[in-house]
């Protein structure tokens, strides 16, 4: 990857630019493109090196309502997931066009969203997200690059959608992902410092 950098993610900000990103993710990513629930931001992962060139296509939105490896993992309560779950942020759709055989890309791109992505959700809509989620279908994939780039693997899905089990079992069971976007991320979810000190003492 070294030989393509510098790496950047660039928001699809125009329409023409988003109906191109539309059509690599449908026809691309195994999952196709649906149009996204609530607050999302689309992005090119490009390289700078010489003319440039389009790689990839990373999809941030909002996070699902309820997973429960995830949220006690964080320690939330219903309460404090109900106040502060726009405070995470899905990494729903990541592709890689199938012509780019660069090592070490995924996870470079990743860890240039880790940085970028917060900064742009924060402009566009606020607020700034302080953890990153993501599922990867394990039937699929090994989760390689989420793991290269430092992010925590925290159990598994049940198999529900989005909004949790009142819509029955729908999906795939899918491994569960998180990356804490700065420390003091526990404190900004729980809004309690003595319970963050408690849960770290737990995962560390």
């Amino acid at each position: 990857v070294e030989q393509w950098e510098p790496i950047s993610i660039e928001p699809v900000e125009d329409k023409e630019r988003a109906v191109l990103w539309n059509e690599y993710v449908e026809r691309y990513h195994y999952r196709g493109y649906r149009q996204p629930f609530g607050a999302y931001r689309k992005y090119f992962i490009v390289s700078r090196h010489g003319r440039g060139s389009v790689l990839g296509c990373l999809l941030y939105a909002a996070a699902s309502w309820s997973v429960a490896s995830r949220d006690q993992w964080i320690g939330w309560s219903k309460a404090d997931r109900a106040q502060r779950l726009h405070l995470v942020v899905n990494n729903s759709r990541f592709l890689i066009f199938p012509w780019v055989h660069i090592k070490n890309l995924a996870s470079k791109a990743l860890s240039v969203a880790s940085r970028c992505v917060p900064e742009d959700w924060q402009r566009f809509y606020g607020h700034r997200p302080v953890v990153f989620e993501t599922y990867v279908d394990s039937s699929r994939f090994k989760g390689t690059c989420y793991r290269a780039a430092s992010w925590k693997h925290v159990g598994v899905t049940k198999g529900y959608g989005r909004m949790g089990r009142h819509q029955g079992r729908l999906l795939p069971i899918k491994d569960v992902y998180l990356y804490p976007l700065c420390r003091t991320f526990r404190h900004a979810l729980l809004g309690n410092p003595s319970a963050e000190l408690r849960q770290q003492e737990v995962t560390q």
